[in-house]
């Protein structure tokens, strides 16, 4: 089963529903004042200088053209609630890219049809023949999505009064394929053949195919481009647009937008791109060549009869190394050598661990190769996992827990199962005649929730005789839980948000010598994320000091792909390498190979892969066409769908991202697409900014200086040069309460990082919070960065416009401090300037 094989609608309907519950609980807990009592456009959230809907869902934009002094911004909307369904186009116009004028409903949805995405162009020759030479049409193309069939087909129509209003063509679909994943038109003029030209995807394929037309109602099909490049989800939003490298406008080449979901760079939602040439019929793109990785000591390349010193629990890796596909499986591809790692034995209905001996870390990087399902780890506070042949300074009293963990079963148990990793609490030693407790240090309740997992007896605390996990606070038991009279271990939670910050206590208790007299217990942690029964991870973890400090999965492939843990930290420490599979469900295994000790990083094909943007919410990002110059300006929806619909925004949902000037510029001998946001954001700039001289900061972070230098909308450039520090950047939206959002450069991996971790609301969903990282390299010695922080969102250049990230953040409105910072060493800031920029709602 394949994620990427879902069509639009059903796949946002699908997200939609799981995310009902998170949407609930953030709505709940943001500080978000009611729609009703708060005054259009100061809502907590509502951004000042991107444009969003006054109301309802908002998703991608659409029919992106200038005409008669006018930027059109058409988008997918839904006119009858904040969540996404009834799909039709919505209307803006601006003058300048940034004060946007709402318009009524341009294209509505109806009994037969929603109207998805599309591209719209001024038919300046009259060639549909929709109006006259002297007032020429303007044309919409978009995808029709029949409502009782699902068939996506193209179709048209077109306005005669610069957009104000709209005539379905009833001549559509002008191109009907039968396909349910054929969608997004993206549709140019195109000169050489004096003819329209339609860019649009075959988003299940992973293919963008090309048409041509003389009235944009016959069409004849080209060509068709990929798969190739990041083929982890549908392909989306296609665009194609010439531009000139490094200005030359004798050196032009071809960008081809690919819009991906999931499988984007930072998870989820992403906008790839591929530059090369394009004939009139055929876009060829660039060959980037064949990958070499970093040649390194080889630590695992299974390519024994056995797992050798590695040690493997349950059956899912079975006796050792696979020969590739095994029975029922898929083929796997992408493993070198003969053998690899693959937890798919008996299919997905096995679990287990495959552990490596410890060993001290003595590179800076662990490259591997990786596939299997995508169900990541999930980071968490570790309060017991019994893994490590003690209880470590857990105390027990009685006998029933005796001198260790159990390994598994007991004499005279029945089959224990749903355990992780070597070890667990099991009180049937001896059978049901023992009893005691085993009670952990005390702790600081830091997250949100308790999970765990439990089985054995059902005799709950407060019984006469119990068999069960508590929570203790002040010595009271606050939260407790049972077994189910059984043996199998299941996942549960306990919600202590109420007890944030208080000592407590886990208390695993045996007071039972009848029947069920006994208590399974393991993996105790504190998590932002309720554990959620089922769906378990399928994961290659590191672990030093018995925490998991970094993590990889698969992507729902049977291909293996590079992937690398930094482990510059570690270095000198012992750690373990461990194979996780705790997933029963479809794409419940992982396959893994390859394990290098190197001095560099291993590179995936989605690294290797072009971004227009390496943020979270950059996505369905498309361009206008005939802009005056001849420049090129694009756009795209500020969110992902892995929380688009959980995002705690009313009575709107949903912005569009700055558009940005695009450009080819050769960085490191590679021509590459960079982005810059339009210079008419600078006319928003206030008077009087802030500003902060050249200075050295050390291992601090302080507060730039100036009552501008805070907010909640705001534009800082900033300068710095190199010394030793190994981080510095700047805070931005920090307050009291220990948010902050952290621009960042690593100066040991030259990535600029954006970590939103501590942003404010990031529980509504697991995937919000993190941290996403570009690539980007210093220019003699300097980082340039240019920062647009809006109510509920950054937007992050780096390097002028080689590197972008942008996120969305919901941060209390009381912090809005800016903050220099530096971490392990010294850097120079040259200059730092922050300007606080006017509402375009005034």
């Amino acid at each position: 089963m394949s994620s990427g094989r879902v069509s639009r609608h059903a796949r946002v309907r699908t997200t939609a529903a799981a995310a009902a519950v998170c949407a609930l609980s953030a709505a709940l807990l943001a500080p978000q004042a009611s729609a009703a009592d708060t005054p259009l456009h100061s809502e907590t959230y509502r951004p000042q200088f991107h444009f969003t809907p006054e109301k309802n869902w908002m998703n991608d934009p659409n029919g992106l053209v200038y005409y008669k002094g006018e930027y059109h911004l058409f988008y997918q909307y839904n006119p009858d609630g904040n969540s996404w369904g009834d799909m039709s186009w919505g209307h803006a116009v601006s003058t300048d890219l940034v004060h946007w004028q709402q318009l009524p409903l341009a294209l509505s949805h109806d009994d037969k049809e929603m109207v998805f995405s599309g591209s719209a162009v001024v038919d300046e020759n009259n060639t549909t023949g929709f109006g006259t030479k002297k007032n020429p049409p303007m044309v919409a193309i978009y995808t029709s999505h029949n409502k009782t069939t699902g068939i996506q087909s193209q179709a048209l129509a077109y306005s005669t009064d610069r957009g104000r209003t709209w005539t379905k063509y009833q001549g559509s679909p002008v191109i009907d394929i039968g396909s349910r994943d054929f969608r997004d038109p993206k549709v140019q003029w195109y000169a050489p053949t004096k003819s329209w030209l339609m860019t649009v995807s075959l988003s299940a394929e992973h293919k963008v195919r090309f048409y041509s037309s003389k009235n944009l109602k016959d069409w004849t099909q080209l060509s068709e481009f990929g798969p190739s490049g990041a083929t982890g989800g549908v392909w989306e939003c296609p665009d194609l647009f010439p531009l000139a490298v490094d200005g030359d406008t004798n050196n032009i080449k071809w960008v081809l937008v690919v819009n991906i979901n999931p499988g984007g760079i930072a998870g989820g939602s992403a906008a790839q791109y591929f530059i090369g040439d394009f004939d009139g019929t055929k876009f060829t793109a660039e060959d980037n060549g064949t990958y070499t990785p970093p040649a390194g000591a080889v630590v695992q390349d299974f390519e024994g009869t056995d797992f050798g010193a590695w040690t493997a629990t349950a059956t899912a890796f079975g006796p050792g190394p696979a020969a590739g596909t095994l029975d029922e499986q898929q083929t796997v591809s992408g493993f070198d050598g003969k053998g690899l790692a693959n937890s798919f034995h008996s299919g997905d209905a096995t679990t287990g661990t495959l552990t490596s001996p410890s060993f001290t870390v003595n590179s800076p990087y662990l490259n591997f190769k990786i596939g299997g399902g995508r169900h990541p780890h999930q980071p968490a506070n570790l309060l017991a996992d019994f893994d490590g042949g003690s209880y470590g300074d857990w105390t027990t009293t009685g006998d029933a827990f005796g001198p260790a963990p159990a390994t598994g079963t007991l004499p005279g148990q029945q089959q224990v199962s749903g355990f992780q990793g070597s070890g667990l609490a099991n009180t049937f030693l001896n059978g049901d005649a023992t009893t005691g407790t085993l009670a952990s240090p005390e702790f600081t309740i830091v997250k949100r929730y308790v999970n765990f997992l439990i089985g054995g007896g059902n005799h709950p605390a407060g019984s006469p005789h119990p068999t069960a996990l508590e929570l203790l606070v002040d010595g009271q038991v606050v939260r407790s839980a049972t077994g189910k009279d059984a043996e199998a271990l299941e996942t549960a939670s306990w919600d202590v948000h109420d007890l944030a910050g208080k000592k407590a206590q886990i208390r695993v208790v045996d007071d039972n010598t009848g029947g069920w007299g006994h208590i399974n217990a393991d993996q105790i942690v504190l998590s932002d994320t309720q554990a959620q029964p089922g769906a378990q991870e399928t994961a290659v973890n590191l672990i030093v000091d018995g925490q998991v400090v970094r993590s990889a999965t698969g992507s729902d492939s049977e291909m293996l792909d590079w992937a690398s843990f930094s482990t510059r930290p570690y270095l000198g420490k012992k750690a373990q390498i461990q194979l996780v599979d705790m997933n029963t469900g479809g794409w419940g295994h992982i396959l893994a190979d390859q394990f290098t000790a190197a001095d560099s990083p291993a590179l995936s094909v989605l690294q290797r892969a072009n971004w227009a943007d390496y943020g979270k919410d950059f996505y369905a990002a498309v361009s206008w066409e005939n802009a005056p110059g001849g420049k090129r300006y694009m756009i795209g929806w500020m969110s992902n769908w892995d929380y688009a619909g959980a995002v705690p925004t009313s009575p709107w949902r949903g912005a569009q991202s700055i558009p940005r000037q695009m450009a080819l510029r050769t960085v490191d001998g590679r021509v590459r697409l960079t982005s810059e946001p339009v210079s008419s954001v600078k006319s928003l700039r206030q008077s009087s900014p802030a500003t902060a001289g050249a200075g050295i900061v050390t291992n601090t972070s302080k507060a730039l200086a100036g009552p501008a230098a805070a907010g909640k909308a705001l534009d800082i450039e900033a300068t710095f040069s190199l010394k030793d520090a190994e981080r510095f950047g700047l805070k931005v939206r920090t307050g009291t309460s220990g948010e902050e959002t952290v621009i960042s450069y690593d100066t040991t991996t030259q990535e600029l990082y954006v970590d939103r971790t501590h942003s404010g609301a990031v529980d509504f969903n697991s995937t919000f919070p993190g941290i996403q990282t570009a690539p980007l390299k210093a220019a003699n010695g300097k980082i340039k960065l240019r920062i647009l922080v809006d109510w509920s969102s950054v937007e992050v250049f780096g390097g002028g416009g080689e590197a972008v990230i942008t996120d969305q953040i919901f941060p209390d409105p009381a912090s809005q401090e800016v903050q220099v910072f530096a971490e392990n060493g010294s850097v120079k800031l040259d200059k730092a300037t922050v300007w606080r920029l006017d509402s375009t709602h005034n």
